[in-house]
């Protein structure tokens, strides 16, 4: 088992959760106040689920370039996988928690507002504690998806070992190689990650519904 891609792999998913959530979270907000644009807002952020990879890492490697951020060299590097790692993840980030922010009754806000409290209040005391289980489903399906990301990550990244050789490549490089038996096992060990992303986040919405359906129920 390539142990150095699987923790390369871990590094990779780690960083884009830390640093989409605080993100996908005020984006998922601040949608909620949008009306015409709203739906063009909402597709752009979804692109990702309908692109092919290939797509987007052409465009990644048209838009980077031989360009650097603070010297250090997007193409072929961890960092430059690490933006193309977030770009990709922002339906998997936003969706959940969007739909956590929706689930709210409008009443429980309509209240706070009355009771004096202001938007930052509101938000940091009512709405973020509400829609925990949405902010748990989006890191963990992001953990997931990036864990298992294939085609933007070998187009941007390529296959360099230590570097941006992640899972998912080195099960594309030991089929290459006629190892059946390494990739199998990498191949499980995504299957069953995934497996417990998706059962963990039906299992969070299954039970966020409204608070008003709560209370009836």
């Amino acid at each position: 088992m390539d142990i150095d891609a699987i923790f390369l792999s871990i590094k990779l998913a780690f960083w884009t959760v830390a640093l989409i959530l605080p993100f996908g979270i005020w984006v998922a907000h601040r949608l909620l106040s949008l009306d015409r644009a709203r739906p063009w807002v909402e597709a752009s952020l979804a692109l990702p689920l309908v692109l092919p990879p290939t797509v987007l890492g052409y465009y990644f490697l048209v838009g980077f370039g031989g360009k650097s951020f603070f010297g250090i060299p997007l193409v072929f590097s961890f960092f430059g996988i690490l933006i193309a790692s977030l770009i990709v993840n922002l339906p998997f980030a936003i969706q959940p928690i969007q739909r956590a922010f929706e689930a709210i009754n409008p009443e429980i806000r309509e209240a706070a507002q009355v009771s004096g409290l202001s938007n930052w209040q509101i938000f940091r005391l009512i709405e973020l504690p509400l829609a925990w289980r949405g902010i748990i489903s989006a890191g963990v399906l992001t953990f997931a998806h990036t864990l298992g990301e294939f085609g933007v990550v070998l187009m941007v990244g390529g296959a360099i070992p230590g570097e941006t050789k992640t899972v998912s490549i080195s099960i594309y490089d030991k089929v290459q190689s006629f190892d059946t038996a390494g990739a199998g096992s990498l191949s499980l060990l995504l299957l069953g990650i995934s497996l417990v992303a998706i059962a963990i986040s039906y299992g969070l919405f299954g039970r966020n519904v409204p608070i008003s359906q709560r209370d009836r129920s």
